[in-house]
């Protein structure tokens, strides 16, 4: 019995649309803390409150690149001391995004909830995109390295200005 072999190249398959485009934001736990109906607002600041001033500013997009318009995103975090408003609506409220994918968040820098680095929760959909939970981290954070939840996909852009924290961060749905 012969065996034939065949010195023909493999056939190279083009990556479908999606596979060839930008990778889906993993999702995360939700926490224990989420509250609905949450109102709509960009800047969660309250005047008094303690904290470093934060802008948080970045895009919801396809995996083509494109905007996606008129997404939601819900946003909550803890405190300056770590702790999460369970009763009201504080450091917590939604938006939408414009007409290139763009939100804008105003807020402070949370403080450390125990056994947790330092992170900002987020609830997203767009129209005819799937829902995703997710959160947000800071890079050089000394609790990251031990925070079981935490990865270093979802480390934002962070820099220092003068009256603050400015923050950068991009979605793919």
């Amino acid at each position: 019995m012969t065996t034939q072999t065949t010195d023909k190249p493999a056939t190279m398959l083009l990556l479908t649309p999606q596979c060839a485009g930008l990778d889906d934001t993993i999702g995360q736990t939700e926490g224990p803390f989420y509250t609905p109906n949450t109102p709509e607002r960009t800047n969660l600041r309250e005047d008094g409150m303690a904290g470093t001033p934060l802008l948080v500013t970045g895009r919801v997009l396809n995996n083509d690149g494109s905007p996606v318009i008129g997404a939601i995103l819900d946003f909550w975090h803890a405190d300056n001391d770590g702790v999460y408003d369970n009763v009201g609506y504080r450091l917590r409220g939604h938006q939408f995004t414009d007409a290139e994918g763009n939100y804008r968040l105003e807020t402070i820098v949370p403080g450390l909830y125990p056994d947790r680095t330092r992170h900002i929760h987020v609830i997203m959909q767009g129209q005819n995109t799937r829902c995703l939970t997710t959160q947000m981290y800071w890079p050089s954070e000394p609790r990251n390295l031990w925070d079981e939840i935490f990865h270093p996909s979802l480390l934002m852009q962070v820099t220092e200005n003068g009256d603050g924290q400015v923050a950068g961060f991009d979605f793919v749905l």
